[in-house]
């Protein structure tokens, strides 16, 4: 297969949840809480992949890039997690939105989206905020330079 149509087939998948919704606010100092360190970690998750999106769109390199919510699955993350316990999807049915969203037809050509229970959903406004997005971008790129 060409390299051309190999990479016209190319997704980035980003595992966020809905827990971005429950902090508000990107920390950009170091501070640190296990819960709290989760939650961060989603929003900007969310950001990045709107963002790669955005870059790729403007770069004209066909390749998607989208976020989604698996749901809370019962992984050895969450072993010790007592709110989670008993309420958690089996790793096969976690898996499916990711599954959906990197390999199904239904998807392809679609960027910059959010999915939860494989289906395309609406994300908060905050994490559709493009300046933020930029933000987190930028100070990601200094990070690595």
């Amino acid at each position: 297969m060409p390299m051309h149509e190999i990479v016209s087939k190319l997704r980035v998948c980003t595992n966020a949840c809905s827990l971005y919704i429950s902090n508000g606010a990107i920390c950009f100092a170091v501070l640190y809480s296990s819960f709290g360190a989760y939650g961060q970690s989603k929003l900007p998750s969310i950001l990045h992949a709107n963002e790669l999106a955005k870059q790729f769109k403007e770069a004209k390199v066909n390749v998607t890039a989208n976020s989604l919510h698996p749901g809370a699955t019962a992984t050895n993350l969450s072993r010790h997690n007592f709110i989670l316990d008993g309420n958690c999807f089996t790793w096969t049915k976690g898996a499916a939105t990711t599954c959906y969203v990197a390999l199904h037809p239904q998807v392809n050509g679609i960027s910059g989206e959010y999915f939860s229970n494989c289906n395309l959903t609406k994300a908060n406004a905050q994490a559709m905020n493009v300046e933020l997005a930029k933000k987190l971008w930028d100070f990601s790129m200094d990070l690595v330079k």
